[in-house]
């Protein structure tokens, strides 16, 4: 993979990344189902895009033709704190917004090895490429649930293999993931990747530098050159 063209913009404080992120993503999702009558959204959770879901649900949007699917998710029940579909029906999908379709990836398998391919079944019969992912990016290099040292890491962020999703292991409880693998991150029009504080940066920084992708696995993303990868940062953490 060759050198891709990333876009970073600075923001001032983490209202505005959030404010600017929703106008964006909002007018991209309006145009998605102007054009084709549908539009797709791919997020990820953890405390990063919070105050994004919060601007983005108050956004006026044709809810109803937007479908919303995670980038990766624990493997626990939905009800569970920590995961990703709950902080997304709790942040985002509420009032008007909750009128949108939303496909989870944690299903009724014991464990994402046996669940993977039943989670990537309803995504597969979404039109792609996906209109919009928005992701964020751990101190470790990670994004998604694509940790580096997870067993199967190389699979995962082989951008040739089939789109879909595959079993991860994070470092932090709980450690069974499930995500989407690299190629399915790449079926997309558009990647944004939010970044907050001064740690990120510094992780950006080090992820742009040479070294192996196994050892920042946001590297695959950053050297791509299939789709537009955009960084928001802002130097206050998120909330």
């Amino acid at each position: 993979m060759g050198d891709s063209k990333v876009e970073m913009r600075r923001f001032a404080d983490a209202h505005a990344l959030a404010r600017a992120a929703a106008d964006e993503v909002a007018g991209q999702l309006a145009q998605a189902y102007a054009a084709r009558g549908i539009a797709t959204l791919v997020v990820s959770g953890g405390r990063s895009p919070v105050g994004f879901f919060e601007e983005l649900r108050s956004r006026r949007l044709e809810w109803h033709k937007v479908t919303i699917t995670l980038a990766d998710e624990r493997w626990v029940e939905p009800t569970v704190a920590g995961s990703n579909e709950r902080l997304v029906r709790n942040a985002l999908l509420t009032g008007a917004a909750g009128a949108a379709r939303f496909i989870g990836l944690k299903n009724g398998a014991p464990s994402p090895e046996l669940g993977a391919a039943a989670a990537w079944e309803p995504l597969a019969r979404l039109p792609r490429p996906f209109d919009v992912v928005i992701l964020g990016m751990g101190e470790d290099g990670h994004t998604a649930s694509l940790f580096p040292g997870s067993p199967r890491l190389a699979s995962a962020i082989d951008p040739d293999a089939a789109p879909g999703c595959i079993a991860m292991w994070s470092p932090a409880v709980p450690h069974a993931r499930v995500s989407l693998n690299l190629s399915a991150l790449l079926g997309s029009r558009r990647i944004a990747i939010l970044l907050f504080g001064e740690a990120k940066l510094r992780t950006y920084v080090k992820a742009c530098a040479t070294g192996a992708v196994e050892d920042m696995p946001v590297r695959a993303l950053l050297r791509q050159t299939r789709v537009p990868v955009e960084l928001l940062w802002t130097p206050e953490p998120a909330e």
